[in-house]
């Protein structure tokens, strides 16, 4: 950066809390590769860092600057185009029998078209009946086992298999009786995804 252009400043001091992450990242996704922004926040911006590296990992450069004063400076760099594929999580470590049913990893990052969790069930546990969104599932069965009731059949489920939730279609899933059942899933993103019951 030395031998480049000066980079912009954007000082958001005076700028609402609620508004300074938003219009800090709406700059950055701007910059041409090789360019940065100059930050200058009234306190040691460590959420908007949090933030910035789930969103563009090593795509993005973080370099607090020196200051006379007691403002936050950092030199925020754009490295590549977009960001980079990485591993996000290793399924491995996340087994076991869950001791309770829910998402037990999600996809993070807002820049995204897909939505993707990985769902355990305890022994036992279910996921109601219900008219899934208006969108295709796939999901992939990690461990575990259980059932899938749709509208005519029961499918048993397995590790390994990788099934498609139609969208709009009827399910509902039991898990082992022993084992509990976790499975990975994934769609295309939609916001204010419900799940409708059935009546």
């Amino acid at each position: 950066m030395a031998d480049g252009p000066v980079p912009e400043t954007v000082d958001v001091r005076t700028i609402p809390k609620p508004e300074r992450h938003p219009l800090f990242m709406a700059a950055y996704q701007k910059l041409d590769v090789g360019s940065g922004l100059v930050l200058i926040n009234d306190h040691e911006p460590k959420n908007l860092k949090i933030e910035m590296e789930a969103e563009f990992a090593e795509a993005m450069a973080w370099e607090p600057q020196s200051s006379d004063d007691e403002d936050f400076r950092v030199l925020i760099s754009k490295r590549a185009a977009t960001p980079l594929p990485r591993v996000l999580a290793d399924v491995g470590e996340l087994g076991g029998v869950a001791e309770t049913s829910g998402s037990v990893w999600q996809l993070q990052p807002q820049q995204r078209d897909l939505d993707a969790n990985i769902i355990a069930l305890s022994p036992g546990g279910e996921i109601k009946e219900h008219v899934g969104p208006a969108l295709d599932v796939l999901i992939h069965i990690l461990d575990g086992g259980g059932t899938l009731e749709t509208e005519l059949t029961t499918i048993p489920l397995a590790p390994g298999q990788i099934v498609w939730l139609p969208c709009l279609s009827r399910r509902r899933f039991l898990a082992d009786e022993a084992q509990g059942l976790r499975y990975f899933s994934v769609h295309q993103r939609k916001q204010g995804l419900t799940i409708t019951s059935r009546h």
